[in-house]
């Protein structure tokens, strides 16, 4: 199997070439968007962006898969497997979002995340396809672990839109204020008054911004978009609790300990039921919703990185999660 194995991360990185050339893609459009160019140069570029990201998506999944073959169990039982999985699942939500919406725009954010993701799985998290430990080798594995890679890829991509909303909201901000000072200079020369004037410079970086953002959804859309695939992560990831829970009867015969994965654990499902909460009662819609969806990210990120590198924990073994 080990030919198997080598043919697995040969697969990644070919998705990693194909998401970079789809990054660089992406920008360019992100480029042309924001000053304005030729439709047709815009088009072009994402389309490629798009076609090599289908690419790269593919050559993930066959990564994916090899690698299960090679190990001859579930592709998920350690941080190398779980970071190409969960980074391959938010780039497909990405890819079914881009279906029944123009979101390619996001594409930088996106493909940008998972080649960071992927670049650490080979460097720093990879080892070789094998067995799993006895504690592991049980059908909760494969329940717990894979919902708990497909919440982390939702909420992944929940959190990119609320950190375009801000950037959204904010340029929405900055068009309202232009389009009011854009009666001054008639006003004050009507009273025989002087007119100040700002930065040329700041004047056309801010409108190339604004025509960046101009031709994207608004912020409220951005936000109620983030809200749904939170919900839909704070859901999964209620059941991965649950179900880790339940494992953990069968295993270490007690279902809750306090240990720090369990308590950060506990902790991402606290901010996310807070985040719902506040969104869906008290009106906590817009900016404060936003950063309550980021810090709901930081801390699955902190869960996944520190908890499981730098803490001592019963599931240190495993480093999955």
């Amino acid at each position: 199997m080990t030919d198997i194995g080598q043919l697995s991360t040969l697969l990644i990185y070919g998705a990693m070439a194909a998401y970079a050339v789809a990054l660089v893609s992406f920008a360019v459009d992100l480029s042309g968007l924001r000053d304005g160019g030729p439709e047709g140069r815009r088009r072009k570029a994402v389309g490629i962006a798009m076609s090599t990201t289908w690419v790269g998506a593919a050559l993930h999944l066959a990564g994916v898969v090899t690698r299960a073959i090679a190990a001859g169990r579930v592709p998920w039982a350690n941080m190398y497997e779980f970071s190409t999985l969960f980074s391959l699942v938010a780039i497909l939500v990405f890819l079914g979002l881009t279906r029944t919406r123009d979101l390619r725009f996001l594409g930088t954010f996106v493909v940008g995340l998972t080649l960071l993701m992927l670049g650490i799985a080979v460097s720093v998290l990879y080892v070789r396809a094998d067995g799993v430990q006895p504690a592991l080798d049980s059908y909760w594995l494969i329940i717990h672990v894979s919902i708990a890679t497909i919440a982390t890829g939702v909420l992944a991509i929940g959190a990119v839109l609320s950190v375009v909303q801000l950037v959204q909201e904010r340029s929405e901000l900055r068009r309202v204020r232009a389009s009011t000072e854009v009666s001054e200079p008639a006003l004050v020369g009507a009273t025989g008054g002087a007119t100040g004037g700002g930065s040329p410079a700041a004047g056309a970086m801010t409108g190339r911004w604004s025509k960046l953002m101009e031709s994207a959804p608004t912020s409220a859309e951005f936000e109620r978009l983030a809200f749904r695939l939170n919900a839909v992560g704070f859901m999964l990831w209620t059941f991965t609790i649950i179900a880790g829970a339940i494992w953990a009867e069968h295993a270490w015969g007690r279902p809750w300990g306090w240990d720090p994965k369990e308590t950060w654990s506990f902790v991402i499902w606290v901010v996310y039921a807070a985040y719902l909460h506040a969104r869906s009662t008290r009106g906590w819609e817009g900016r404060r919703a936003a950063y309550l969806s980021i810090f709901g990210f930081v801390c699955v990120l902190a869960n996944y990185f520190v908890v499981n590198l730098v803490f001592n924990s019963l599931h240190s073994y495993s480093g999955i999660g």
